[in-house]
């Protein structure tokens, strides 16, 4: 007996799935990406879940489940905690099936989430100050009152419905080598590999499934090196869709027997990542949902000795705060070089600033923000502290501008974001 027919959830599961999802969710797009294809050596196609209805992949679990229940737990209702994604996915289907639903957020959560789903007919409750005093809060209502609680990744319908991307995934891309997704609690990443290990068995060739994680927030790695669910003592990344501390029973069981390896990311490069989407792909992605892209973009398919023909990536969820998106993006074009601060202290004498504004113009950067400052506990008597924000146009450039500062006598302080 092989490993995929003792897992929790099979092929079969993921299959009914499809089927009651029919015309309830959208057959999300495959867009191709000839950019990132050329950098990687093979050919590229984007899953894009961040077009799916509530804007992520979240929906397809969170139907399947509800649409499960008998009529006298639709009766009772729903019950779910999340910071976004997984709290409009259950808004929506909640809607669809005519279900109560009650969604505990924690306080300072992202406005556009929060407004989303209540749009959807949810009633929010705001509690606590992180997504696992919320989820504390939503099981306690529902010991309390009945009411259904929906986990967004540790149940088996919900991995069901996650893992119908993959079949999606082989229908529209039939000769698939490598799939990526990110990884949080597991249920996407464990539902895709059921779904697509299980094909490829069928077709007698291989299909590799990796998961990428957000490397403050990667609970996978030394769970799996441990064959147990290793809690993380902290988390902290942009991508707090797939910012989980501890992986899902379940997931955790499936991903160990059929996911070919888990690899981490850095903030840096997520940020790379969604400057890539945005001007190459003309796509929105989320932090979470980009995760993909940016492990192609770090090479760490070709450092695990992987150089797939056919990889698809998938974009998990397009749900990006505003807000989030303006830090990112100057983080993100600090990372790749294109816009950098530096401070240097000069003599306070007229002629100075002029000569550094020329040094910047004739080494054709761009100044963007500039900050003069003569009082502060660091500056001495007739000195002067000044900061400048530029445009530029990769990291050899910015190199350029220091050498051409330095020539001139000045000590120009990179200051990283």
């Amino acid at each position: 007996m092989n490993a995929l027919s003792t897992l929790a959830v099979t092929l079969d599961d993921v299959l009914a799935a499809q089927e009651l999802l029919e015309g309830i969710i959208a057959k999300t797009p495959i867009e191709t990406s000839r950019a990132l294809g050329q950098m990687v050596g093979g050919e590229v196609f984007f899953k894009c879940e961040n077009l799916q209805r509530a804007g992520s992949f979240k929906v397809r679990g969170a139907y399947v489940r509800m649409a499960r229940l008998s009529r006298e737990e639709q009766a009772l209702g729903v019950v779910a905690a999340s910071a976004g994604n997984h709290a409009q996915g259950v808004a929506v289907a909640a809607k669809r099936l005519g279900i109560r639903a009650r969604i505990y957020m924690p306080l300072g959560v992202a406005l556009p989430k929060l407004q989303a789903t209540r749009s959807h007919g949810a009633e929010v409750v705001l509690h606590g100050h992180n997504v696992d005093e919320a989820l504390a809060e939503a099981k306690r209502y529902a010991e309390e009152t009945g009411a259904v609680f929906v986990h967004p990744f540790d149940n088996v319908d919900v991995v069901a419905g996650q893992g119908t991307i993959g079949l999606e995934i082989l229908e529209q891309v039939p000769d698939v080598d490598t799939i990526l997704m990110g990884v949080g609690g597991g249920g996407l990443l464990a539902g895709v590999a059921v779904a697509v290990k299980a094909k490829a068995a069928e077709l007698g060739r291989e299909i590799r499934v990796i998961g990428v994680q957000a490397e403050n927030a990667a609970a996978y790695p030394p769970s799996l090196a441990a064959d147990a669910l290793v809690p993380l003592q902290k988390v902290a990344t942009m991508a707090d869709g797939i910012a989980v501390g501890l992986p899902g029973q379940l997931p955790f069981s499936i991903i160990r027997e059929l996911v070919d390896d888990v690899v981490t990311v850095s903030e840096d490069s997520l940020a790379r990542a969604l400057i890539f989407l945005l001007e190459r792909a003309k796509l929105v992605v989320e932090p979470a949902g980009a995760v993909g892209v940016a492990a192609l973009l770090d090479g760490k398919l070709a450092q695990l000795g992987i150089h797939p023909k056919k990889t698809a990536v998938i974009l998990s969820g397009g749900n990006i705060d505003p807000m989030l998106m303006l830090k990112v993006i100057q983080r993100g074009l600090s990372a790749a070089g294109r816009f950098f601060t530096v401070r240097m202290m000069l003599d306070d004498r007229p002629g100075s600033l002029a000569t550094i504004s020329r040094i910047i113009a004739e080494n054709d950067a761009n100044v963007t923000g500039v900050d003069h400052t003569r009082v502060g506990g660091s500056i001495a008597m007739g000195d002067v502290a000044i900061t400048i924000d530029m445009e530029t146009k990769g990291h050899e450039h910015c190199e350029q501008v220091l050498r051409a500062l330095r020539a001139e006598g000045f000590q120009p302080i990179v200051m990283h974001l």
